[in-house]
């Protein structure tokens, strides 16, 4: 599976943003699906992730009520929409998918397919 994340810009806090990852190869149907961030000088922290079926979802504590994940099957993509953005929300953000068990589901290392990432800035 080949990802292809886009949406990342410059962005005033308090702004929206929605990014893309569109994938090649494979549908996403079969894997579980997910959004990384890394922001500059830190580790790489869950954000989002979509169950396989696309049934359930679960964001990390930082972005509830803030942050949607969300496919498309027929365009095969998956999308994450950001709301309130805040400048601690600037960060590289990544797309994933893999066969991943839902107690792994905010590990990075499970997953095996990753888009090469869009760089989310947000101004205050």
């Amino acid at each position: 599976v080949q990802l292809q994340a886009s949406g990342g810009g410059l962005v005033q806090a308090g702004g929206s943003l929605r990014l893309a990852c569109a994938a090649s190869g494979r549908s996403l149907s079969g894997y579980r699906k997910a959004w990384f961030r890394q922001a500059p000088g830190k580790e790489r922290e869950f954000v989002a992730t979509l169950s396989q079926n696309g049934g359930v979802s679960s964001l990390a504590d930082v972005v509830k009520g803030r942050f949607t994940i969300s496919r498309d099957i027929a365009k095969n993509t998956v999308y994450l929409q950001m709301n309130s953005l805040k400048p601690e929300d600037t960060a590289v953000y990544y797309c994933a998918a893999g066969t991943v068990i839902q107690s792994s589901r905010a590990i990075a290392s499970a997953y095996a397919y990753w888009g090469q990432g869009t760089l989310v800035t947000v101004s205050s």
